[in-house]
């Protein structure tokens, strides 16, 4: 494939073109596609003329589809969130999450296109859970893989209703999605490698401890993802692409922008329970 792939960092995320997304992806291409996002666990294609049906399209050949629980979807394709902004700083995406992680199964990956942007901001961020891990002590790391934690929607879903934001009924979304425990340290199916999974939209405690204990530890886990070393920021342009492995990573969308903002977001169905094994 003749492809020219820019790692940005030398711990997460790469640049890759000499790629058109919108055309069908050939079985080469789609397995090129899933050994780069072991590697880098974000990929970034700029200048892609996609429209909402191909990016779907695209995202199939990872999976099926997850439609969000209560975010909006296009009017003909409610499986493309539609990222429709102003005022950033009350919709919740500037905080260090991954995606749904209240799900049994968590989406696996997401597919996000910038439509329209700001004259200035409204970057991005991906964090390496794995490096985050791989930074601990060892005697806090076999300590963090003997517990659970809960992850719970009612955060983001209460910000979403409160904002109007929802397109469903609070207790009628919360009762069909219940709160799940998943391990504190994970094992990446493909690679063997393990990564933190909590997060600060959907971590609500940690199962084996006081609410005291839970509390303090999850505040010095959800600032431990913060480290610029296991990071990477990409700077939009209209027509730019991200896909990225939902999975061993979080992302903070930067609140620092006044001027309207679009992006689209198909999110492939987690085909994995997270788990230590």
């Amino acid at each position: 494939m003749n492809w020219k792939v820019r790692p940005l960092t030398a711990t997460i995320g790469a640049e890759v073109a000499g790629v058109a997304l919108g055309a069908p992806q050939s079985d080469d291409a789609v397995a090129e596609l899933r050994r780069l996002l072991r590697d880098h666990h974000v990929l970034f294609f700029r200048d892609q003329a996609l429209t909402p049906a191909q990016q779907v399209a695209l995202a199939r050949r990872f999976g099926e589809i997850d439609v969000h629980a209560f975010g909006p979807g296009l009017p003909e394709l409610p499986e493309v969130m539609c990222l429709d902004q102003t005022e950033p700083e009350r919709d919740g995406a500037n905080r260090w999450h991954t995606d749904s992680t209240f799900l049994e199964r968590p989406p696996l990956a997401g597919v996000l296109r910038a439509v329209k942007l700001p004259s200035v901001g409204s970057d991005t961020c991906w964090a390496s859970m794995p490096a985050a891990y791989d930074r601990l002590s060892s005697m806090l790391q076999r300590t963090l893989e003997e517990l659970t934690a809960t992850h719970d929607i009612i955060g983001p879903l209460k910000r979403a209703v409160e904002r109007g934001q929802s397109i469903g009924d609070l207790d009628e979304i919360r009762a069909s999605r219940p709160p799940r425990s998943h391990p504190v340290v994970c094992r990446h199916p493909e690679t063997g490698r393990k990564f933190l999974y909590v997060n600060s939209n959907y971590t609500t405690r940690i199962d084996q401890l006081s609410e005291v204990e839970s509390e303090a530890l999850l505040h010095f886990l959800f600032g431990w993802v913060q480290t610029p070393e296991i990071q990477v920021r990409f700077r939009w342009e209209e027509g730019s692409v991200a896909i990225w492995d939902n999975r061993c990573t979080q992302h903070f969308a930067v609140a620092d922008y006044r001027e309207r903002r679009i992006m689209h977001r198909v999110s492939v169905a987690g085909d994995w329970v997270p788990s230590s094994a």
